[in-house]
């Protein structure tokens, strides 16, 4: 029995992914906006954050909420639940037509991500997650890949697109990366391709520049799966410091070792940015 918070969350997922699938069919009529470079938004991605947050605070009127488009406009900013939405995660995918997109809601309590859901609207497929009882795709278990050589492994990743200064750097890693694992996919859709890493079909993620949006559910759906998730360093503060690293515990360990060094936190995993007020606990809960 799924958790009364899950389920209003795949409710408000479900009624996103309709407004999605129907303005698909016609992308052409889409009016597309620019936030900043190669960062797009369209009515689509408002409609469907609206559509999300009405069903949220109609459930729960005085929960808070962090969105993508709107920022914490909404709810109640003092409440110790905080939902956590990206509408359309995959946005540049969805204006041209590319079916590698999806809409992501977590909600963390007193800072602590304890529900998650990604729904693919391409694919009719739905991530759950509620701490402490597991990862589900469709109502079925799933687990993160049991790979334990990074050479064999499947690797997502991410690349730089609103600052591209960190273009070079990033290619860097790239290269490292790609020397030592049998792969590397870049589909475009970061809270996707976590989602797919807890199913087993990637073995790690690497990526930076991402909000906490693009995380949150994500990164619980793989802890819950049985998978680790950090930033570059191996430390759970990841959320606010937009990098994250994710993958099966053995695939994990030998990318810390790649790409530590590549790292933009040097801090002591026990320090908190001032102000951050959502945190993710990465020690595995294995179900049982």
């Amino acid at each position: 029995m799924q958790h009364p918070m899950l389920n209003i969350a795949v409710k408000a997922a479900r009624r996103a992914g309709s407004i999605i699938s129907r303005a698909s069919l016609d992308i052409d009529t889409v009016k597309v906006s620019k936030k900043q470079h190669n960062d797009f938004v369209t009515e689509v991605d408002k409609a469907a954050e609206q559509a999300i947050i009405q069903v949220l605070l109609e459930a729960y009127p005085e929960h808070a909420i962090l969105a993508e488009e709107s920022g914490e406009a909404h709810g109640n900013s003092d409440s110790e639940y905080q939902w956590i939405i990206d509408p359309l995660d995959g946005t540049t995918n969805f204006i041209h037509g590319l079916p590698y997109y999806c809409t992501s809601i977590a909600l963390s309590h007193k800072g602590i991500v304890s529900q998650a859901v990604i729904y693919d609207p391409t694919r009719n497929e739905l991530f759950t997650a509620s701490r402490g009882r597991g990862a589900f795709l469709d109502g079925k278990r799933i687990r993160v890949s049991r790979r334990d050589r990074l050479a064999d492994g499947l690797i997502g990743t991410g690349f730089p697109f609103r600052d591209l200064q960190g273009v070079e750097n990033y290619l860097k890693m790239f290269g490292t990366m790609t020397e030592h694992c049998a792969g590397i996919r870049r589909p475009g859709a970061a809270a996707l391709d976590l989602a797919n890493v807890a199913a087993g079909r990637m073995d790690g993620f690497f990526e930076q520049g991402l909000n906490p949006w693009d995380m949150a559910a994500g990164s619980l759906l793989i802890t819950e799966a049985g998978g680790l998730v950090g930033n570059y360093t191996g430390e759970s503060d990841f959320l606010f410091e937009g990098e994250i690293l994710a993958g099966n515990p053995k695939i994990y360990a030998q990318m810390v070792k790649l790409l530590e060094g590549y790292s933009l936190t040097k801090r002591p995993a026990t320090s908190s940015r001032a102000g951050a007020t959502l945190s993710l606990n990465t020690e595995s809960n294995p179900p049982a």
